[in-house]
């Protein structure tokens, strides 16, 4: 397998990016160490703002615990139900998790329901940790998102655009293989090329934009749970898309549409409509306030 990955309209050449890193004799994925990595940082950034905000930090790292836990099984889980096909010959490939496989929408789902329920065992606001957590869960997501670039995964169809990509045919999943790229197979030597969208560096660039959208939009928040919704709309506006580029879409059966784009839309609507009525009604009360002080 060749493990070049280029960047050719950015003059970014890699000779070498390994998958995985031999530690005492165990093969480690660099899939899983950036996972790893992205998970502590976002931690530590919702310790942070738990701090910031008088919230007591150590709510938070038994929130993590089991936040981490039950957002890799249903990042997982999610990913295998809608790839059913791939897994149903050879269940034992579902728990190797090292080969790839994570959906983060997935894994945003469980994270919100662990936190609802985590809120509702504790007696805590339900949408005053959700704003404190979702600061930590975008910057695990701008970090997370390189692991696909080791995985030589999620990325979208050919493109000659700025960040084209130049990726070995042979370092990649075959049935994630375009008619489009094949059109545009390029030859270097001995070693054939797909050029295609780099959508996991598209997704962790945008992340960043929403990340300081939250940190200024928080100053401004007119109620709990209102910076969580905020990244809803701006994590599912960059979603819907992304997702439309790639070429490994999770697909809903029947329909065949991407179930996460599908899903980011519906989230991204939602999200606004919450706000909308929430607002409004926050207007009617200072209204209503305003006309008892005069009577």
């Amino acid at each position: 397998m060749d493990m070049n990955i280029n960047f050719p309209n950015l003059n970014i050449y890699l000779e070498h990016v390994g998958k995985s890193i031999n530690l005492f004799g165990i093969e480690v994925a660099y899939y899983g160490i950036i996972i790893g990595i992205a998970m502590m940082i976002g931690i530590f950034c919702v310790q942070h703002e738990a701090k910031a905000t008088g919230q007591n930090p150590d709510t938070y790292w038994d929130l993590a615990f089991f936040i981490v836990i039950f957002s890799i099984i249903g990042a997982r889980l999610y990913y295998v139900f809608f790839s059913w096909d791939n897994y149903k010959d050879d269940l034992i490939r579902i728990f190797k998790i090292r080969e790839g496989g994570l959906a983060i929408f997935g894994g945003v789902i469980a994270a919100v329901i662990t936190v609802f329920i985590f809120s509702k065992i504790k007696q805590l606001s339900f949408p005053q940790l959700a704003d404190t957590a979702c600061i930590g869960l975008v910057v695990g997501q701008i970090i997370g998102r390189w692991g696909n670039f080791f995985n030589r995964e999620a990325f979208g169809d050919y493109t000659n655009g700025i960040f084209a990509m130049l990726l070995p045919i042979n370092a990649v999943r075959s049935n994630e293989i375009t008619q489009e790229m094949k059109n545009n197979i390029l030859n270097i030597g001995d070693v054939t090329y797909i050029q295609v969208h780099p959508t996991f560096l598209y997704e962790s660039l945008w992340n960043i934009g929403v990340l300081i959208m939250l940190l200024i939009y928080k100053k401004h928040k007119k109620f709990e749970g209102e910076i969580f919704l905020m990244y809803l709309i701006g994590y599912g506006i960059g979603r819907s898309w992304i997702e439309g580029l790639r070429t490994d879409q999770l697909l809903l059966p029947i329909l065949n549409i991407p179930v996460s784009q599908l899903l980011a839309l519906v989230t991204v609507a939602v999200a606004v409509l919450i706000i909308g009525i929430t607002r409004k009604n926050l207007i009617r009360k200072g209204r209503g306030d305003e006309n008892a002080g005069d009577s």
